[in-house]
C-alpha cells in the first residue's frame, strides 16, 4: 500500500512539471491569439514559410505570420501577419522572406520606410520581395559554369 501512494505523488509530480514546460512553452512562443495589427502582403513564393513564422523588424521578433492561402484572382500568396499594436509602420514599408542563416527557417523581415503616414491594421504592404530558393540558385550557377564552358570550347 506504501508503493502505491509514492507512486500516485510521484505520478502527480511528473504531471505537474509536465504542466509547467506546457505553460512555458506556450507563453514564451509569443503566440497571443487575437492580439496585434494585421497587415496582408502578397508573394509570388513563400517557399519554407509556415504559419507561427516570425515577423521581425531590424531582427528583432514584433510578430507571426497568421495564415497563408493562394490569391484565385492573381494566384499569388496572401499572407496575413500580425504585429504588435504599439508598431507604427510607414505606408511604403516593405516586407521580405529571408532565412534565418544557411540552414535556418524562414520568416518575414519588415523594412520601414519613409513616409510620414502609417499603416492601419488590415491594410496591405505592398512592396514585397519574396523567398529566395536556395536550389534555384544552385542549378543557375551550375548550368552557368557549363553553358559558360561550352562557349569557351566552341571558341578554340
Amino acid at each position: 500500500m506504501r508503493n502505491n501512494v509514492i507512486e500516485t505523488v510521484m505520478g502527480g509530480v511528473v504531471l505537474l512539471v509536465a504542466g509547467f514546460f506546457l505553460v512555458f512553452a506556450y507563453t514564451s512562443s509569443g503566440y497571443k491569439d487575437g492580439n496585434g495589427q494585421e497587415f496582408q502582403a502578397q508573394f509570388d513564393r513563400v517557399d519554407g514559410l509556415q504559419i507561427g513564422s516570425d515577423v521581425r523588424l531590424s531582427g528583432v521578433k514584433v510578430g507571426t505570420v497568421r495564415t497563408m492561402i493562394v490569391d484565385p484572382r492573381t494566384f499569388l500568396a496572401r499572407v496575413v501577419l500580425s504585429v504588435q499594436d504599439s508598431l507604427k509602420l510607414p505606408s511604403d514599408s516593405s516586407a521580405e522572406i529571408v532565412t534565418d542563416g544557411l540552414l535556418g527557417g524562414k520568416y518575414v523581415a519588415l523594412v520601414p520606410g519613409g513616409e510620414e503616414e502609417t499603416l492601419s491594421s488590415g491594410d496591405e504592404i505592398v512592396h514585397t520581395q519574396a523567398s529566395v530558393s536556395l536550389e534555384a540558385m544552385i542549378g543557375q550557377l551550375i548550368f552557368s559554369n557549363k553553358s559558360d564552358k561550352e562557349n569557351v570550347n566552341e571558341a578554340k
